[in-house]
């Protein structure tokens, strides 16, 4: 069993979680080395700090690299998408909300934040830099990944799962969940979103880096991406509002070569043809950033 201290924020998230194989509520060790359930289902805490709920045999094989993970911690590092974090941060504060202290200043309130398909953290570490009270759960499929998340944010916490299946988190345990350029399922988000709860999506617009598109044969965004997204959401969760965010970004060659890697074209381009496809461009080149933050709210009935 791995080696690990008792990691913090995992203390505090263990609460939400529950067994990915028979749905019992999971405990943290004592040690910090492993999460356990009644029926003495055992989950290792790697010494990284990240916990692998993902059932035995489960596939990976989409999850990021250790060097796609390198160069997207260099992309948003270097702040090309900080508008996105920008706007994720207020909305999850408005949907948290504030309260009055004992000193009558105006605090937020504590919230769950659960970031499905969360990557390195960096979009759920700036939401707990804008919310204070707030502790945060990084789900992805990639354990290089959330080797990173797992220290992106001292509150908060990275489980290894997959976004396609039933997630190993118990009913109604979120008051908020990110879901940033990854899958989803409405009907899982719903179940473990509380009433009143809000779904926050960030997803390409068609304007999304269309310099790129056409010059490096990449997959383009359909005009009727955001009904796609209502049809597979509406059934589960209300629509309250959306707002469309563009703005450029400058990219150097190697930039350009990370933002293909974080799309879908990653797994549909010939690597040898994108190389020479991307040398033919200015250097460095102007690129739209064109996204759309789209509010969903767990009503009850």
């Amino acid at each position: 069993m791995p080696t690990t201290s008792v990691n913090p924020a995992l203390q505090r998230v263990a609460a939400w979680l529950h067994c990915p194989v028979c749905a019992q509520e999971l405990t943290l060790a004592q040690d910090g080395g492993a999460l356990r359930c009644p029926a003495r289902h055992s989950f290792d805490v790697a010494k990284q700090g990240y916990a692998n709920l993902l059932p035995g045999g489960a596939h990976t094989g989409t999850g990021d690299t250790t060097a796609m993970v390198a160069a997207r911690v260099d992309f948003l590092g270097a702040g090309h998408y900080a508008p996105i974090a920008t706007a994720l941060a207020e909305a999850v504060r408005a949907a948290v909300g504030e309260t009055v202290g004992e000193a009558g200043v105006r605090e937020d309130r504590a919230g769950r934040v659960v970031d499905l398909g969360a990557g390195t953290g960096h979009y759920l570490a700036a939401v707990l830099d804008a919310v204070p009270g707030a502790t945060g759960l990084a789900l992805d499929i990639s354990k290089f990944a959330l080797r990173r998340a797992a220290k992106a944010h001292p509150r908060a916490a990275a489980v290894v799962c997959d976004a396609w299946k039933p997630l190993p988190l118990r009913d109604g345990v979120a008051d908020v969940v990110l879901n940033v350029f990854a899958p989803r399922r409405g009907e899982e988000i719903r179940r473990v979103l509380r009433p009143g709860g809000e779904l926050l999506v960030v997803s390409p617009t068609p304007k999304h880096l269309r310099e790129l598109v056409g010059e490096l044969g990449l997959l383009g965004v359909d005009d009727r991406k955001d009904e796609r997204l209502a049809r597979t959401l509406v059934p589960h969760l209300s629509p309250a509002g959306a707002r469309e965010l563009t703005f450029g970004v400058r990219l150097s060659h190697a930039e350009v070569a990370t933002v293909v890697g974080m799309g879908p074209s990653a797994w549909h381009t010939d690597a040898d043809a994108l190389v020479a496809r991307i040398a033919a461009l200015p250097d460095p080149v102007e690129v739209t950033a064109s996204v759309t933050l789209s509010r969903f709210v767990h009503t009850p009935g």
